[in-house]
C-alpha cells in the first residue's frame, strides 16, 4: 500500500510530549514499518478481542429467551449477521487498505457528509462499547469483592481502570496485538477446563427447554447482536497491518471460527451441566458456574480471566477509535491535530478523545449501554451496507485482493437479511434509548457543518493527505488497461 511517500514528508511534532518526531515515510523505513506492521496471530486476536473476548457478557441470553433459544442464536446468528459483516470487510478494507476503514468506504460511495455522520456513529458507538468494559468487570469481581458493587469505591476503580488501560493503548500497537494473544489464550482456557469438568454432569434434555410465551426479545436479540457484530471495527487499523491485502481476510476468517467455537462451548456446558434458573442467568454468572461445577478455584480463575479479558477489549476497542480519528483526519473530515502521533506511532488525540468519552459513559447500566450503542451501530451498517453496493456498481474495476464471490445480486441478497435484524433491533428499542440515539446523530448532523466553517473561517487547520491512494484512478488505469488488452 502506497500510504506514505518521501516526497511529500509532513512531520508532526509531538506538542510536549516526546522530543522527537513522526515523520510520513516510505513503506521500506523501518521506523514507519516498526511502529505499524501487525502480523495475523495478533491481528487474530485484535479481531476477537474487538468482536467477543470470549463468553463473558452472553448470559442474558439464557435469561431472555432460555437455553434453547440462546444455542440457536449463537449458531444462526453469525450466517445471518456476522458472515456477511466480516465477508464485507474483507473486500472493502482490502480495496481501502488505510487507516479510517468504514469512514473511508462511506465517503468513497456516499460523500464526505455522510462519511463524516459515519465516522461520528461508529466512534460513539464505540465509545459507548468501551464503556461497558469496566462494568462487566466489576461485575465479575463483585461477588468476591462487594465493596465494587457500587459507591465511591465502583467509580474509583473504574476511572483507576481506564486510565491504566489508555496508557497501555497509548504505547503502541504492537504490544496491543500480543498483549491481545496472551491475554485471549488466558481467558480462554478455564472455559476449556469448565467445559471438561461439565461433561459427566450434561443433560442433553437442559439444552431444548424453552418457552417461548415467556421470551424478552428486546434483550435477548440486543445480546446477540453486541457479542456478534463490530467485525469491521479492524478496517480502522488496515494501515497498521503488514500487508492487509494477504493478511485482513485469513484474520477474519480464523477469528470467525475463534469467536463461534468460544461462545457455544461454555454455553452448552452451563446450561446442559446445570438445573435451569433463567433469573441468575445475567452478566457474571459464568463465575457461579464455575464454582458449582469446579470449585472455588476455577470461579477465582475465571474472575480473573474476565478481568484480563475485559483488559483485551478495551485496549483493541480504544485503539480502533482512535485510528479511525486518525484515518479521518488524514482524509482531512477532522482537523489536523487529530492526526498527530505520540513517539510511539499511537495517534495521540483519538486516544484522549476515547477515554474521555468512556470515563463520561460508564456510569450507564449494561442494559442501557448495549441497547444505545446498538442503535446506534445499526444506522452505521446502514451506510455501510449502501456504500458496498454503490461501490460495487459505480467502480467495478477497481482492484479488490478480496473479492466476495458473489456477483452484485448476490451480494444485495446477502445483505437482505442482516438489513432486516437491524430493522427488529432498531423497532425494538425502548424509548429512552431512541431518544438518546437519535440525539447523537442530530449532532453529528450539525457538528460536520460547523467543521467546515471553521476550516472555512480559519478557525482550525484541516490538511489532506495526498498520498493516500486514489480509487478513482486506479479504476480509471484498470478500464484503460481493458480496452487496450
Amino acid at each position: 500500500m502506497k500510504l506514505r511517500r518521501t516526497a511529500s514528508t509532513r512531520s508532526l511534532q509531538m506538542g510536549g510530549f516526546c522530543d522527537t518526531e513522526y515523520n510520513f515515510m516510505e513503506e521500506g523505513s523501518p521506523k514507519l514499518d516498526n511502529l505499524r506492521k501487525v502480523s495475523i496471530i495478533p491481528l487474530v486476536f485484535l479481531i476477537f478481542y474487538e468482536v467477543s473476548g470470549g463468553p463473558f457478557g452472553i448470559e442474558d441470553s439464557v435469561q431472555a429467551a432460555g437455553p434453547l433459544l440462546a444455542i440457536l442464536g449463537f449458531l444462526i446468528f453469525p450466517f445471518i449477521w456476522s458472515v456477511p459483516e466480516a465477508l464485507i470487510t474483507a473486500e472493502l478494507g482490502t480495496m481501502f487498505p488505510e487507516n479510517g476503514g468504514y469512514v473511508v468506504w462511506v465517503s468513497s460511495a456516499l460523500g464526505p457528509f455522510w462519511g463524516f455522520q459515519q465516522g461520528w456513529m461508529k466512534w460513539l458507538s464505540g465509545v459507548i462499547d468501551n464503556a461497558l468494559y469496566p462494568v462487566l468487570f466489576l461485575d465479575y469481581l463483585k461477588s468476591g469483592v462487594p465493596a465494587l458493587g457500587g459507591g465511591m469505591p465502583r467509580t474509583l476503580a473504574v476511572f483507576i481502570l481506564t486510565i491504566a488501560l489508555t496508557y497501555l493503548n497509548y504505547r503502541g500497537l504492537t504490544i496491543v496485538g500480543w498483549m491481545a494473544v496472551l491475554l485471549g489464550i488466558f481467558s480462554l482456557i478455564p472455559f476449556v477446563l469448565m467445559g471438561l469438568v461439565a461433561i459427566p454432569k450434561i443433560r442433553p434434555s437442559r439444552w431444548l427447554s424453552v418457552d417461548l410465551h415467556n421470551v424478552n426479545w428486546n434483550l435477548y436479540l440486543n445480546t446477540l447482536f453486541w457479542n456478534l457484530n463490530y467485525w469491521d471495527s479492524i478496517s480502522t487499523l488496515a494501515g497498521e497491518v503488514d500487508n492487509p491485502k494477504r493478511t485482513l481476510p485469513k484474520a477474519l476468517f480464523y477469528a470467525m471460527i475463534l469467536v463461534i467455537v468460544g461462545y457455544l462451548y461454555p454455553l452448552l456446558a452451563g446450561t446442559g451441566a446445570i438445573p435451569l434458573d433463567r433469573e441468575s442467568w445475567t452478566d457474571g454468572y459464568f463465575s457461579d458456574v464455575a464454582k458449582i461445577l469446579g470449585g472455588v478455584w476455577l470461579r477465582w480463575w475465571l474472575q480473573g480471566a474476565s478481568a484480563l479479558s475485559n483488559m483485551g477489549m478495551f485496549v483493541t476497542e480504544m485503539s480502533s477509535d482512535s485510528y479511525q480519528l486518525l484515518g479521518m483526519a488524514e482524509r482531512g473530515m477532522l482537523p489536523e491535530f487529530f492526526s498527530k502521533r505520540s513517539c510511539y506511532g499511537t495517534p495521540l488525540m483519538g486516544i484522549l478523545f476515547s477515554a474521555s468519552g468512556v470515563l463520561l459513559l460508564s456510569w450507564m447500566s449494561f442494559q442501557e449501554i448495549v441497547a444505545a450503542e446498538n442503535f446506534l451501530y445499526c444506522f452505521g451498517m446502514i451506510l455501510e451496507f449502501v456504500a458496498f453496493i454503490k461501490l460495487r456498481l459505480s467502480y467495478p474495476n477497481v482492484p479488490r485482493p478480496y473479492k466476495i464471490p458473489l456477483g452484485t445480486t448476490g451480494c444485495i441478497l446477502m445483505i437482505i437479511p442482516p438489513t432486516i435484524l437491524i430493522c427488529v433491533v432498531l423497532v425494538l428499542a425502548s424509548f429512552k434509548v431512541m431518544v438518546v440515539s437519535i440525539t447523537a446523530m442530530l449532532i453529528g448532523f450539525v457538528l460536520q457543518p460547523c467543521l467546515k466553517h471553521a476550516e472555512k473561517k480559519r478557525l482550525m487547520k484541516f490538511t489532506l493527505n495526498a498520498d493516500l491512494p486514489d480509487f478513482r484512478a486506479a479504476e480509471h488505469s484498470n478500464t484503460v488497461q481493458s480496452l487496450i488488452d
